[in-house]
């Protein structure tokens, strides 16, 4: 997934298994991260293999697939043949060259392969999403220092095997290790002071399962030190987690789903159909679910817009076509957009829906908000407690006037959709408490103060 099969290797590779197995359909699959994917399929094909995936042109390379195009013309007279038309082929991808267009500004920013991917193995599907990630975090212009501390964050974990979730993993510890400016060493002194990621937590704790090699000590007895599994009083796993799992009650999600979101909810005038498919969603992913359900209850189910509608938005005077169910069409036009007047940012949108004038006031997110600065931590008072990354407050858990203990967790925040629990380092009582849930912090700034009391 990362890319890393060399030419070399894949003939050395698919040869050994063929010869071990003439019979056994050999299918290969890689990335094209540093650039050879091409070559390593063709090796690949040469050596026996019977099926190699490709990407049509205008979705490959980088950190995709190989270029179907250049399989085809490559093998093409040859006993590899594909059969493949590279006319046909040129003709279908003209369609996704306008299709990827659409999504350009959501495009990564990579603009080339690097080889380096040999010494940080970083998979390709998080490759992109990881550079967008650091950027947001506030780290665009150290991504390299990113792709090193990937390296880092994956020895530290005792060199895994990195496919999702494991891959998030050593994305958010090395993402940690940047915003922190610390070193392998540190990492591994400091671990039971510093507010990991909770992803990181739990996979020291076994969330994930037990690794091949073991987990590296004394890291990982130092991070899970104070921490406990909720519902038990055990800090982590023996063996698989999934073997201890309670068996999920179907009827009774699909029932605790109604009740928040379907018919039997408070939001009657805007419940949903609660589908099978959206129990497995609550069952693997309940938090995005939910958030999932909040804006299909705010916006309605979004999916009637066309792609570019739902991405770019309407101009003033276009008229757009909605199909909401077989029979029912929607003819909506966009009339004009008033200018933001009042100091929250609302503006008066007039729209025609079927001819019948409408008027909705809507939030203008492009107007911001004023930057709030906050005081930053004193790195040399314990008691003084900063944010270890930047991101948003998910919740508070501590009030002013609290006793805590080191290793008590304080507060959660969330950036990118990587959650960290911020702890004390000490034992003593809150003093202050500066932020609430839903604030916006930087790195550094100062969270929670707590006066020191000795053991």
């Amino acid at each position: 997934m990362a890319g890393l099969l060399k030419p070399s290797s894949a003939e050395m590779l698919v040869s050994a298994i063929r010869a071990e197995h003439f019979n056994l359909p050999i299918h290969v699959h890689t990335h094209d991260t540093a650039g050879t994917g091409v070559a390593s399929m063709l090796a690949a094909a040469t050596a026996g293999a019977d099926v190699v995936d490709a990407a049509t042109d205008a979705l490959s390379g980088l950190t995709s697939q190989p270029s179907l195009g250049a399989l085809v013309a490559s093998t093409a007279g040859t006993k590899f043949d594909t059969g493949i038309s590279l006319k046909e082929a040129s003709a279908l991808n003209e369609y996704w060259e306008e299709c990827r267009g659409l999504y350009s500004p959501f495009e990564s920013g990579q603009k080339s392969g690097s080889a380096d991917v040999y010494t940080h193995e970083m998979p390709g599907g998080q490759y992109t999403n990881l550079l967008y990630q650091s950027t947001q975090l506030g780290l665009s212009g150290q991504w390299s220092q990113v792709k090193k501390a990937y390296a880092t964050a994956n020895r530290l974990l005792g060199d895994i095997i990195k496919v999702t979730p494991s891959s998030k993993v050593t994305g958010d510890l090395a993402q940690f290790i940047v915003s922190n400016n610390l070193t392998e060493q540190e990492v591994i002194d400091k671990a039971d002071a510093l507010s990991f990621p909770k992803s990181v937590v739990e996979y020291f704790q076994g969330y994930l399962g037990i690794p091949p090699f073991g987990f590296p000590e004394p890291l990982r007895s130092r991070v899970i030190q104070g921490q406990t599994i909720e519902g038990t009083n055990r800090n982590c796993f023996e063996g698989r987690p999934g073997a201890t799992l309670p068996s999920l009650d179907l009827v009774e999600a699909k029932e605790i789903l109604e009740e928040k979101w379907g018919a039997k909810s408070e939001y009657r005038s805007g419940a949903v159909e609660i589908r099978d498919v959206d129990v497995m969603s609550y069952a693997m992913y309940p938090a995005v679910f939910d958030e999932f359900m909040e804006n299909v209850r705010l916006y309605g189910r979004i999916s009637y817009l066309d792609t570019r509608t739902f991405l770019t938005g309407m101009k003033v005077g276009q008229e757009l076509s909605v199909n909401i169910e077989k029979g029912k069409v929607l003819i909506i036009k966009l009339i004009s957009i008033g200018e933001t007047t009042n100091e929250d940012g609302m503006v008066n949108i007039q729209f025609e829906v079927n001819g019948q004038p409408r008027m909705a006031h809507i939030k203008d997110k492009s107007t911001g908000s004023e930057s709030i600065r906050r005081p930053k931590a004193l790195k040399e008072v314990a008691g003084s407690i900063g944010a270890p990354m930047p991101g948003v407050v998910l919740k508070t858990i501590v009030s002013v006037g609290d006793s805590v203990s080191v290793g008590d967790s304080l507060l959660v925040l969330s950036a990118m959709k990587m959650e960290t629990n911020v702890f004390s380092p000490v034992k003593g009582n809150v003093s202050k408490v500066l932020v609430a849930a839903g604030d916006q912090i930087d790195i550094g700034d100062l969270v929670v103060e707590i006066e020191e009391t000795k053991q």
